[in-house]
């Protein structure tokens, strides 16, 4: 709840710090005195539009801050709101600066405003739905596990690939892959450097054979004058016992290669034959290599990697098959329990909003709309998320959507009736116009009211009716003080005597009289009776 609030600089608040306590609070005091301003202070601070013609003439700042004691009783939260007289607003959640959005986020579940403008929490249909959902004691739970299992039921069928056709189609392009480098038939990765060399010999065949004869006529002679003979009567004189017949050996050596070498290149002068149409298929072989090497990874082993790597997917895929088809068949399933379980919801609401209406409508009586009429309208989809409050104040006239209807004090006491039937709301909830337009019996009861709902949250009261201020719990009042050529307003509390002053000039205009005093004080105890 909001423990104290500390106003400087608001329209005609000059300083202000008002301690609240639980309960029912009213703030009373003569037209124009400055109550509105401590409503616009609270709606500051929950995250209300600043407007800089707020600021008190004179100062570069208005300043809002409130204290408040959370739900555990331990724990405080100080929230800050200063709004400039030229620039920017600002805003502070325990003493750290922080966006608007915050505070307003922060503020909803700690205040709720009503009258004049300030009525977001009736018109918002989320809102509304909540209401219906309290009222109805609906449980969501159901219908949220579900909605997450059907979430992550399709989240693991989107990583086995999508649906059974975007697999198919996977499946498709893998069995192409491995099908089209399968279909190469490739040896080896070292393939393409063999056909490289094949290639090279037979486009110069003709070059190739030339070589060989004239190296062999160099290494043998037509006439066994070549290298080979020069070599061999060489080791020849070396051979005898000499200190050089190691040497003789190493010829020897040398002799038998040349030989060899000589024959091998006699072969190749033999043997040798141009062979277009097997140079056109190496050709042609490797350009089909080559091709197979660009699409998968650069060269041949990764191209056979390639291969290998999908050959495993495809297996995997296979067999991820089942696994898909199963968790279709859980997400149909799953999807089944979600329409069932948003029927369920649906019903509920349905079944429920009568039962709201009425008893909304049966608190307004007795708040001075005897022929108000309110409906809770559901959708007709499941789970009958679009939920209207529907409101008319008088027979005759058109059932419109709240907020298109209602003036400010009829829809603070909508939002009272409805507050009253309802057990949920934020722990402070601040009123103002809600005795707008009634008197008598229908103040009382409005005062009886706020004073109920105030056994079970903080309430705090902008009132011009004494019936109603009779049953508050603390009294405050804000009055206009001249200070100088200044006009100032204070805010401060009453009790004892002091009280039955203020009831008696907002039962007459005259505090002093004795006979207001005296009706002030009957007033009082009527209340205290009733309460």
């Amino acid at each position: 709840m909001l423990v104290d609030l500390t106003v400087r600089d608001l329209g005609v608040i000059e300083s202000a710090r008002i301690e609240l306590g639980s309960g029912m609070t009213v703030l009373t005091g003569e037209t124009g005195a400055g109550k509105t301003l401590v409503v616009g202070a609270l709606a500051l601070l929950v995250g209300g539009r600043g407007d800089p013609t707020v600021v008190r003439p004179g100062a570069d700042e208005a300043v809002v801050e409130g204290r408040f004691l959370l739900a555990d009783g331990s724990d405080e939260l100080v929230v800050s709101r200063t709004v400039a007289a030229r620039g920017r607003s600002r805003a502070w959640i325990d003493a750290r600066m922080a966006p608007l959005s915050a505070l307003a986020e922060r503020g909803s579940g700690l205040v709720e405003l009503h009258g004049q403008h300030a009525h977001r929490a009736l018109v918002d249909p989320v809102a509304q739905r909540r209401a219906l959902d309290a009222f109805a004691a609906v449980d969501l739970g159901p219908l949220g596990r579900v909605r997450a299992a059907v979430r992550q039921a399709t989240a693991a069928l989107e990583r086995m690939g999508g649906d059974s056709s975007i697999r198919a189609r996977h499946v498709e392009l893998l069995r192409f892959q491995v099908d089209e480098i399968d279909a190469a038939a490739i040896e080896d990765d070292d393939e393409d450097q063999r056909l490289a060399d094949e290639e090279d010999r037979l486009a110069e065949m003709a070059s190739h054979r030339e070589a060989a004869g004239h190296a062999q006529a160099l290494l043998v002679g037509l006439d066994g004058g070549g290298a080979a003979d020069g070599i061999g009567r060489a080791r020849a004189l070396l051979a005898a016992p000499s200190p050089l017949a190691a040497l003789a050996d190493r010829l020897a050596a040398v002799h038998a290669e040349l030989e060899d070498v000589a024959g091998e290149l006699r072969t190749v002068g033999e043997t040798w034959e141009e062979d277009p149409d097997r140079l056109a298929e190496v050709r042609s072989r490797r350009q089909l290599l080559r091709v197979l090497a660009r699409k998968y990874g650069g060269d041949l082993a990764a191209a056979l990697a390639h291969a290998e790597a999908t050959r495993r997917e495809l297996q995997e895929l296979a067999d991820a098959e089942a696994t898909a088809e199963a968790a279709a068949r859980r997400l149909a399933g799953l999807q089944a329990e979600v329409a069932a379980a948003e029927h369920v919801v649906g019903e509920v609401r349905r079944q429920t909003a009568p039962r709201l209406a009425a008893a909304v409508e049966e608190r307004l009586r007795s708040l001075g709309m005897p022929r108000a009429l309110l409906q809770v309208h559901v959708g007709d989809v499941d789970p009958g998320d679009d939920v209207e409050l529907r409101f008319c104040a008088n027979p005759g006239e058109a059932v419109l959507p709240l907020a298109k209807v209602a003036s400010g004090g009829e829809l603070a006491r909508v939002m009272l009736a409805l507050r009253l039937v309802l057990s949920e709301a934020p722990p402070t909830m601040v009123f103002d116009e809600v005795d707008a337009g009634i008197g008598g019996t229908a103040a009382i009861a409005v005062g009886r009211a706020l004073w109920e709902l105030g056994r079970r949250h903080q309430v705090l009261v902008v009132t011009h009716l004494p019936q109603v201020a009779a049953f508050a719990d603390r009294h405050l009042t804000v009055g206009k003080e001249t200070a100088g050529d200044r006009t100032v307003a204070r805010v401060r509390p009453v009790n004892g005597d002091d009280r039955l002053v203020e009831l008696a000039r907002m039962l007459s205009g005259q505090p002093g009289s004795t006979t207001a005093r005296r009706h002030a004080a009957e007033l009082l105890e009527q209340a205290h009776a009733i309460a």
